[in-house]
């Protein structure tokens, strides 16, 4: 029995007990997240279709009420035919056409060189001093460089095939992990969220505001700059093949990529080309593709982008650009959803810091 007499341990005081348990969560959290790490793209793209699509998931499970598990495995079906098995068809196309565009490179029927030569010489005077005085305008030295690294990216690649069934089962294995967690994240959520809410240490108004700025920014990061960058990339593949210009999905492809990226994207892909065009004497072309490239592929942004995504949850241009750049470079090509996630809560905690700053004079004088 305990003797009440007994004076309390020092060693088991609430405050040590406290900092004790603390640093149990922080060491087997930061565990799990090294454990988790090779599948965060799976966990993170699940995480982020589970809060573009759970609007939708709302509607049916209003409709399959008393049934979460068969609502959330149409919503679940749902994004699968919506989403996933046209992005696999598109990927599928721009692969087999940039196959195409190689094999006519290998081949001789499509010349770089030549266009390349036929745009310097028609350059102005000026532009080809310029370009000699930086070693640029030996067409066939530049070339050979290309080749050399072409070269050297073939050699990688062919001994990287060795382990191509092991990165084609991880890409398996990831895609159906996605769906497994997507299915309990859309079935859960409610549940999940207020768990969370009521395990983070802050106050309840804090922690709401911290996770509807997070959802606010995964969906304007995720429904507005992919559906703008995809409607960029078709548009852009509709113009080079009305031009006639090979491997028009490839280009779009292209755009499309280069579109998440504010301030710069698709011109980066059309511009050049709309270039080579009016130098090499097909004008009506090359303005053509101009004034569509600034008419309605430039448009698009700012048409499209304020009604998807609103007014209210956007940040600076040049904030995202440079977290989404840098966003990549750390993580791969999740990086564009995850480094304006993180600076969108850069700035949350920063806030909400100097929001409980500037309430302690107002608490210390009551």
């Amino acid at each position: 029995m305990i003797d009440p007499q007994q004076p309390p341990d020092p060693l088991r005081s609430p405050a040590l007990e406290h900092k004790t348990l603390l640093w149990l969560v922080v060491g087997f959290s930061a565990a799990f997240l090294m454990v988790l790490w090779p599948l965060t793209g799976a966990v993170l793209w699940a995480l982020f279709l589970a809060i573009v699509f759970w609007p939708m998931h709302q509607r049916v499970r209003r409709r399959a009420s008393r049934r979460p598990s068969v609502a959330a495995f149409l919503t679940l079906l749902t994004i699968v035919v919506i989403v996933i098995l046209p992005l696999s068809l598109v990927s599928a196309s721009v692969v087999e056409q940039a196959s195409v565009v190689y094999q006519k490179i290998k081949s001789g029927e499509m010349q770089p060189g030549q266009s390349l030569q036929r745009v310097m010489d028609a350059l102005p005077v000026w532009a080809q001093g310029i370009l000699q005085r930086f070693g640029l305008s030996d067409i066939p030295a530049l070339l050979q460089r290309a080749g050399e690294i072409i070269q050297r990216s073939g050699q990688a690649i062919t001994s990287g095939l060795v382990g191509l069934g092991q990165v084609t089962l991880d890409f398996v294995v990831s895609f159906f992990i996605m769906l497994y967690v997507l299915f309990f994240l859309l079935r859960d959520g409610t549940t999940l969220t207020a768990r969370i809410e009521r395990a983070v240490p802050l106050r309840p108004e804090q922690t709401r505001k911290m996770l509807s700025q997070f959802v606010a920014v995964v969906r304007a990061t995720v429904k507005g700059n992919v559906v703008v960058a995809l409607i960029q990339g078709a548009l852009g593949a509709v113009a080079f093949w009305y031009l006639a210009i090979p491997g028009p999905m490839l280009w779009g492809a292209l755009m499309a990529l280069l579109s998440l990226l504010p301030a710069v994207g698709a011109a980066l892909v059309w511009g050049p080309v709309a270039l080579y065009l009016l130098f090499t004497g097909e004008v009506l072309s090359g303005v053509g593709l101009t004034v569509w490239g600034v008419l309605v592929i430039g448009l698009v942004d700012n048409v499209l982008r304020p009604i998807l995504v609103g007014r209210d949850t956007r940040m600076p241009d040049y904030l995202i650009l440079v977290a989404t750049v840098g966003g990549i470079s750390l993580f791969g090509l999740n990086g564009f959803v995850i480094g304006p996630v993180i600076a969108a809560m850069f700035l949350v905690s920063w806030n909400l810091l100097t929001e409980v700053r500037n309430e302690e004079p107002d608490s210390s004088g009551g």
